[in-house]
């Protein structure tokens, strides 16, 4: 029997410089299990098809693998229903999705509620209705250790204060925010809570009931499925209520020259073509998490980064940009050395991960830092790599000091 590792065809390979992978940038995007690529092929050598096109076998076997996925996504977010599920081609497209859809029936000057540590995808879509609705946008506060400042939500809601979108798992301290706590504080003055779940999604066991979010988005390929693929779960009323961001083939059931009848559900939200193979993928990609067993992924997981963790804090020249209880992601800064140089250096030991801003720059505003080098772990991952790591950071450390 394979173990996890074993799973993933790219730690066979050399890499081009001939050293051996070691791939800590896992929150930018994971590496496929073979059981994921083999199911694409499959896909497409055997069984592809548009759907909600046609009657034929391969349109029907299509059709019924996008909705077994369906099934499957609402499964593992514990959606109430799979006609809370809606197929993006991205965790982006989720939150831009929601972001006009929502705008749309609001009026100008209205408020939003996010955090400095939001990712630009949960951003900027955002800040598109800041341009075009004249809506304000105020920002929960970080702290100088680098966590979220969740008591200062409730002084930021005011009567205008519309909606509060908030990551779950930051992507560069790594920080787990209390969605949860979120919500209950939203929901007693009748907002909506829109939750970016891109770093969440692979590393928390999540159930949307249980945090009572009103929308969530998954990417698929930061959880060893396919890209151009993403999810949005949304509760019912939103899915009922809410205007379709994009018009299109497959959203209706009757089209005159003066009356569109929207398809009911999750289809009135899916317009054009889906990327049926990435879907079929992602569910695939579902079953790894399942078949491998959650649990045991996320203590691995656990087990790795606090070790890193640990080694790192032990070192005053490193700089951490973290609390004390970083989750699958850990990001730092070595006195003296820029973090792009740094991250050409790892690679040359050929070691990836990530240096730049990670697409949090109001994080490295807030703190006035250029840059940081990010360490994600993925299931593949092992203690061994990290020791790797650690002895050619110390290499590097004494060659440009």
């Amino acid at each position: 029997m394979l173990t996890i590792r074993e799973q993933f065809p790219i730690f066979k390979k050399l890499l081009p410089n001939g050293k051996k992978l070691v791939y800590l940038d896992s929150a930018n995007s994971s590496q496929k299990p073979q059981r994921v690529i083999d199911r694409l092929s499959k896909f497409y050598s055997e069984e592809y098809s548009s759907v909600g096109r046609s009657i034929h076998q391969l349109s029907t076997i299509a059709l019924m693998c996008l909705e077994q996925s369906r099934v499957a996504v609402a499964k593992f977010l514990n959606a109430e229903s799979q006609d809370e599920i809606v197929f993006t081609k991205s965790a982006t497209e989720a939150i831009n999705t929601i972001a006009e859809s929502f705008g749309r029936t609001q009026r100008d000057h209205y408020e939003i509620i996010c955090s400095e540590l939001e990712h630009n995808s949960n951003y900027l879509p955002w800040h598109l209705q800041r341009a075009h609705k004249n809506a304000t946008i105020k920002f929960i506060p970080l702290k100088d250790d680098y966590t979220l400042d969740i008591e200062q939500l409730p002084k930021l809601i005011t009567e205008k204060t519309k909606i509060i979108t908030i990551t779950h798992l930051s992507n560069v301290t790594g920080e787990v925010i209390d969605v949860k706590k979120v919500c209950e504080i939203a929901h007693s003055k009748g907002i909506p809570v829109f939750v970016d779940g891109t770093q969440g999604a692979p590393h928390i066991k999540v159930d949307v009931q249980d945090l009572d979010c009103d929308f969530y988005c998954i990417s698929g390929h930061k959880m060893y499925g396919p890209s151009g693929i993403g999810a949005l779960y949304a509760k019912e009323k939103w899915i009922e209520e809410l205007s379709p961001y994009q018009g299109g083939g497959g959203t209706v059931v009757d089209v005159t020259q003066n009356v569109i009848q929207y398809a009911n559900g999750p289809k009135k939200w899916e317009a054009g073509t889906h990327p049926i193979a990435e879907i079929v993928g992602l569910k695939e990609a579902i079953n790894f998490y399942s078949d491998t067993g959650f649990d045991k992924m996320l203590n691995h997981e656990k087990q790795l980064i606090e070790y890193l963790y640990e080694k790192l804090a032990s070192d005053n020249d490193i700089e951490l940009l973290c609390g004390n209880k970083p989750k699958a992601v850990l990001s730092f800064n070595v006195k003296g050395i820029h973090h792009e140089d740094l991250a050409i250096f790892l690679d040359a030991d050929g070691i990836a991960t990530r240096p730049g801003q990670h697409c949090a720059m109001l994080f490295h505003k807030r703190f006035n830092l250029t840059g940081s080098v990010r360490v994600s772990i993925g299931v593949y991952n092992t203690k061994e790599e990290i020791d790797f790591f650690l002895e050619s950071l110390g290499k590097i450390k004494n060659r440009l000091s």
